[in-house]
């Protein structure tokens, strides 16, 4: 494989590129590659990399009480139910 270097990166953008990186938790060198395939239309590297995780709702975790937990068990539960009438 071959290497490429990159000049003229400031320091702003060095460290977003580790932040973000660190974020996926991907080397700073994948991420970029992953970046450059993504960018010119390429699977290449990308295509070995875990899916992307993503965090949006973490807020939410732990916010129901048990009761609140209770009742979307039981509503889950009477969607999971199969109806044998209808697969005859």
């Amino acid at each position: 494989m071959s290497q490429l270097t990159i000049r003229g990166v400031d320091d702003k953008l060095q460290q977003l590129l580790k932040r973000e990186a660190a974020r996926r938790n991907q080397s700073v060198n994948r991420y970029i590659l992953s970046l450059l395939n993504q960018t010119v239309g390429t699977r290449g590297a990308a295509q070995t990399e875990p899916q992307e995780k993503f965090h949006d709702l973490d807020h939410l975790a732990g916010t129901w009480t048990e009761q609140e937990s209770a009742e979307f068990e039981a509503h889950l539960a009477a969607q999971r139910s199969i109806d044998d009438d209808l697969w005859r």
